[in-house]
């Protein structure tokens, strides 16, 4: 196995500034400060740059998951309320039981970002694991590379995903293949469907 990527990042696209600026701010943010960490591998897997029409989608997901060494989820209601975002996460979940035989992991491989709080309560998937919870973030907030209040989140991401991939490149067994790799079916939704008289 080869590591490639720091991170995969896994979030439901949006077509309107809100989601989209605050994606391209966190990835910005993130790769200038994990590049002086990694050697020749990227920061950050984003599919919507790494991925092209005509790709096979599930087994380039698998590899580039099997590749990473963590995943950050921007956490939204319309990440959950996806079948292929809770798919990557139930991928991510399977990686790390895989590697807890390999090493003893110093935390979680999923590292959720609260972007959009759910109305009701975040889902267990979430809060049983560090999170850091950017749901303050608007469009007004500015570079989060620079502002102060965000930068100690980033930082604990940061070193996070730091401490795994040194872990990582000293305990890869030399027969690990990342091809063998599948995607799991899609799991089922985290939390009751609300009752049909919900909201009034």
């Amino acid at each position: 196995m080869t590591i490639r990527y720091g991170c995969f990042f896994s979030y439901a696209h949006g077509q309107h500034a809100y989601m989209s600026k605050f994606k391209n701010d966190l990835i910005d943010a993130l790769r200038c400060y994990l590049e002086p960490h990694f050697d020749t591998e990227r920061e950050l897997f984003v599919d919507s740059e790494q991925l092209g029409g005509g790709d096979d989608l599930d087994r380039k997901i698998a590899l580039a998951l099997c590749e990473s060494v963590c995943m950050i989820v921007i956490y939204t209601p319309k990440y959950e309320a996806h079948a292929y975002t809770r798919r990557e996460f139930a991928a991510m979940q399977l990686i790390e039981a895989e590697r807890r035989t390999w090493y003893p992991l110093p935390s979680h491989f999923t590292i959720p970002v609260i972007m959009t709080r759910h109305p009701l309560s975040l889902p267990l998937q979430i809060t049983d694991r560090m999170y850091v919870d950017f749901s303050r973030y608007t469009l007004a907030t500015g570079d989060l590379k620079t502002n102060p209040e965000f930068l100690p989140d980033i930082d604990k991401i940061v070193q996070r995903i730091v401490a795994h991939y040194h872990y990582l490149k000293c305990s890869i067994p030399a027969h690990h293949q990342c091809g063998d790799f599948e995607l799991p079916p899609v799991p089922p939704p985290w939390r009751p469907a609300a009752p049909p008289s919900f909201p009034r």
